[in-house]
């Protein structure tokens, strides 16, 4: 559960860079009232923390993973 969380929200957070990136529109600073705003920083280091989880989805086994997923079912 907690890496298709982390999942999500590094997608999430990949999609805020593409639009900062292609259109210099930061959406979590439109949303929540700034790049300073309490929450959007808490939000920006949420997905800073996925990100770090999922690079250990690049060194677990695949059978690993699908046992995990399989238990979450």
């Amino acid at each position: 559960m907690l890496d298709r969380i982390a999942l999500i929200l590094v997608v999430l957070g990949a999609l805020n860079w593409g639009s900062i990136g292609l259109f210099q529109f930061d959406m979590i600073a439109w949303i929540f009232g700034g790049q300073g705003a309490l929450v959007s920083r808490i939000l920006y280091t949420l997905v800073a923390l996925a990100g770090i989880w999922c690079v250990s989805l690049l060194f677990r086994e695949h059978s690993l993973i699908t046992a995990a997923d399989d238990a979450d079912q």
